[in-house]
């Protein structure tokens, strides 16, 4: 890490110093949901926060937000200048946002394709997951920003997330999980690391990460040298003096929690030294100095340039910019070649854009992660701009529904009951008096927080017109304790609150609630919908009410529907279906159980290959999906979840004006079967990490079935040769020059992956890459690819520390885990050998060397 400079210790030591102890504990706890406490007289301001792995979400949720792609897809660019460029985005909207710390990025590893939270990680693997990581770590701090590192550490389940045991051992965690969390502290500098919800137990017990010593304080902070603040995450900690005494530095939110008053009588008692105590607010007073929250303490070479605004045109732009380079061309065939068209070539007459998700993409996945974008523009609305004033028709038909509940109640078909359209709400105290009464034009009434300390019950009263003849699906979902009456009939009665436990596992983004069909004859009728909604008390989150009023207009069944699409696709010239996931899939607070496309898709977009194959699978999902109909489909297009520019990106990338240069960052199977950790749901409430460190390809059996496009893969819009390569060692650092050839007709960009096999690898490992830009057609362009020491390293658990393996490595180049074009035995022994963060490994090449082969 980069220490401040003397003068800033030496000033935040003397304001330390007139603290009193009620005032060291009170900064120890925050002062609200997003910030910490301010103490005057030594010029500390508050100190705030805001979520962040897509988009800076900022401490008022209702404020907009710009909507970057998922993290997953970042690192499919396997760009470090783009993560960087991410970084400086980041850090532009806090600003904008008055927020201090970003708390991003997450640098978990993707154990399991089923996670819920899997889109908001970088990669399945260390390597990667760092090298991005740390790019955008970096870039964030240089703009006087904090990022977070987090969620500290084995944090890859949903599934009673709040309580599981994580056993993994020390060698797993020391050459997989906690790589990423090494160099962004060693190499990044991080300011900030997020201990996680789970317990860990590695060998020394089982811990709560908020209350773990042996990672927190002897790893973290001694062996790492990190200088931050261990923050919690929201709601985790638990104790008093075990987390005080176990290395956490800041509980959140406040006020109240397990310190608050507490943490003081602790120390009083003598359970907590005030050596400990003074060392935490050191750690804050230092994580303010570096945001310019600490009046009077400046630093160099940070910058606090304050930008003011709504959504930049800045931060637009590289969304969209983003969301089409990260987007993964899986299969590329002649019937529907990328680019779809381009300046130079006929564009299609017709145009059929097909799928629910076309319509209403998926564009960020749920929970934290989830931002309240400006606008979301859709693949349809995309393609609609890219012919608008063209000869192209764009046609639309949706192929069948994919959410189990009903989308939202659409406003205009409501009123209130006393003339205006929308939703009646009544405020009413614990005696049933009204408070005060508004209509307010929305159905969504999620996170409604801005309540009178009087009120106790929140009543939503609306009326819906049902003019469509057939089955209407009425619902309200919420959270604690409720009533819904729906045409006069209670439909709900929840007696229990669940308090912050609903904001925990993420019921409160997306509520439950007990559906009512009403059958609307052609005369139409009008429905009254009733709520009333208990206060929930949700901790340091605050009192509040959540609920959404949601209805489905009558259907004409999916067999209809895919018909519709099928005739629609087989009279227009092209097709672009576009199949994904939703709200119900990806979120935080739950995992997935199994790989399948929710609804009919797989059905629509095999029915739509038979009709046209002049079709473009476009796959809107953040994590792995089972794609059955993989190998009919002349091109398929991997989008991820895209963020606010979705539409126009994808017409950039249909259109030629950027190449989805994008590769998996982790491994696509062709079934669910197939997975080495198919789940993570804990055995009497433990996670066993059995399969050590070989997570997503290095787990994959070498003899077992193929995936369906292995790790690294993405073909973009040009083919490659490989030409040679060669190895030397440079300033202690062995690297690899390879040399590249663009073979296509097309400017294109190609990432060579370096991968290294040997005594410490236990099969294949990613050891390096790099990203050749924009290399013109026939170009010849030679890349330098430095090989990461960590492959040559396993821990020794009687020497407790990771040492170096000699023997013969092979070293593997090429464009996926599976495509490798040139390898090369060598011979390893001990030279000294500089390790990323600082320390030093002991790696060298021997004269044994078997010379360049070209793989078969």
């Amino acid at each position: 890490m980069s220490p401040l400079p003397e003068a800033a210790e030496a000033e935040i030591a003397r304001r330390l110093a007139t603290l009193s102890l009620q005032e060291k504990v009170q900064l120890l706890t925050g002062a609200s949901t997003w910030a910490t406490h301010a103490i005057a007289h030594i010029g500390l301001r508050p100190v705030v926060f805001a979520d962040g792995p897509a988009g800076v979400q900022g401490p008022d949720p209702a404020s907009s937000s710009t909507s970057l792609p998922a993290p997953t897809a970042l690192a499919a660019t396997w760009d470090v200048e783009m993560a960087a460029q991410a970084g400086s985005v980041f850090a532009s909207e806090a600003r904008r946002k008055r927020v201090d710390v970003v708390l991003a990025p997450v640098l978990n590893l993707q154990r399991t394709p089923v996670g819920g939270r899997h889109f908001e990680n970088f990669s399945e693997d260390p390597l990667l997951t760092s090298s991005i990581g740390a790019a955008m770590i970096s870039a964030i701090q240089a703009e006087g920003i904090g990022a977070c590192a987090k969620h500290f550490v084995a944090n890859d389940s949903e599934t009673e997330r709040t309580t599981y045991v994580a056993r993994v051992d020390t060698p797993t965690l020391r050459q997989a999980y906690l790589v990423p969390f090494e160099r962004a502290v060693r190499s990044a500098g991080a300011w900030t690391v997020m201990a996680a919800y789970n317990r860990v137990d590695h060998g020394t017990g089982a811990s709560p990460m908020t209350e773990h010593p042996s990672l927190l304080t002897d790893i973290l902070k001694d062996e790492w040298g990190f200088d931050g603040v261990v923050v919690s995450d929201w709601e985790a900690t638990s104790s008093t003096a075990d987390s005080a005494n176990g290395g956490l530095d800041l509980v959140m939110p406040g006020p109240g929690g397990p310190w608050d008053k507490a943490l003081e009588s602790a120390v009083r008692a003598g359970a907590v030294s005030m050596e400990v105590i003074d060392d935490k607010v050191r750690r804050l007073l230092r994580l303010a100095a570096r945001v310019g929250k600490l009046d009077g303490v400046t630093l160099e070479g940070i910058s606090v340039t304050s930008t003011r605004g709504t959504s930049t045109p800045d931060a637009a732009a590289f969304s969209r910019l983003l969301s089409a380079s990260a987007m993964v061309v899986v299969r590329h065939g002649e019937e529907a070649p990328l680019p779809f068209w381009d300046s130079t070539g006929e564009a299609p007459r017709s145009v059929a854009v097909l799928g629910a998700n076309a319509a209403e993409p998926y564009v960020q996945g749920g929970g934290s992660a989830h931002v309240n974008a400006p606008y979301e523009v859709s693949p349809l609305e995309g393609l609609h701009a890219e012919f608008l004033g063209s000869a192209t028709e764009v046609h639309f038909a949706r192929g069948g529904r994919t959410l189990m509940r009903a989308p939202l109640l659409a406003t205009d078909a409501t009123y209130d009951g006393v003339g205006a359209r929308g939703v009646r709400i009544e405020i009413l105290d614990a005696h049933g008096h009204c408070i005060s009464a508004r209509t307010d034009a929305t159905t969504d009434f999620r996170w409604v927080r801005d309540l009178p300390d009087n009120a106790a019950t929140v009543r939503l009263t609306t009326h819906v017109e049902l003019a469509a003849p057939g089955d209407h699906v009425l619902d309200v979902g919420s959270i604690g304790r409720h009533q819904v009456w729906i045409d006069g009939d209670m439909v709900t009665d929840v007696t229990e609150d669940r308090g912050v436990d609903a904001i925990l596992d993420s019921s409160v983004n997306a509520p439950p609630g007990q559906p009512k069909t009403i059958a609307v004859d052609s005369a139409g009728s009008t429905v009254q919908i009733v709520a009333e909604l208990q206060v929930s008390d949700a901790g340091g989150y605050g009192r509040l009410v959540s609920a959404t009023i949601r209805h489905r207009l009558p259907e004409r069944g999916a067999d209809a529907e895919i018909a519709q699409a099928v005739e629609l696709a087989a009279r227009c010239d092209a097709a672009v279906v576009v199949v994904g996931t939703n709200i119900e899939v990806e979120s935080e607070g739950w995992d997935r159980k199994d790989l399948r496309l929710p609804g009919d898709q797989d059905r629509l977009v095999v029915a739509v290959l038979e009709a046209n194959p002049r079709t473009i699978v476009v796959v809107n999902g953040g994590a792995p999906l089972e794609l059955p109909w993989l190998d009919s489909a002349p091109t398929v297009l991997w989008a991820w979840l895209p963020g606010q520019e979705f539409g126009n990106a994808l017409a950039d990338v249909l259109s030629g004006r950027v190449e989805p240069a994008g590769r998996l960052p982790w491994t696509l199977p062709a079934r669910y079967d197939d997975v080495p950790v198919p789940h993570a749901i804990p055995q009497a409430g433990v996670i066993d990490y059995s399969e050590r460190a070989l997570v997503g390809y290095r787990g994959w059996p070498v003899d077992g079935p193929a995936p369906a496009a292995p790790f690294g893969h993405g073909l973009g819009w040009s083919s490659w040769e490989y030409l040679n390569a060669s190895v030397a060692i440079r300033d202690d650092q062995l690297s690899v020059q390879v040399r590249v050839s663009n073979i296509g007709a097309r400017t294109s960009s190609e990432v060579v992956q370096v991968y290294v096999e040997g005594p410490a690898t236990d099969g294949l490992r990613l050891a390096g890459f790099a990203v050749a830009r924009s290399v013109p057609a026939r170009g010849i362009v030679t890349v330098a690819i430095d090989v990461d020491p960590m492959v040559f390293e396993v821990w020794d658990e009687g020497d407790l520390q990771l040492r170096r393996v000699e023997g013969t490595y092979e070293v593997l180049i090429g464009r996926s885990a599976a495509d490798i074009r040139l390898r090369r035995k060598r011979r390893m022994r001990a030279l000294a050998m500089r390790r990323q963060g600082g320390s030093s490994a002991e790696i060298a090449v021997g004269p044994q060397d078997s010379g360049w082969s070209v793989a078969e």
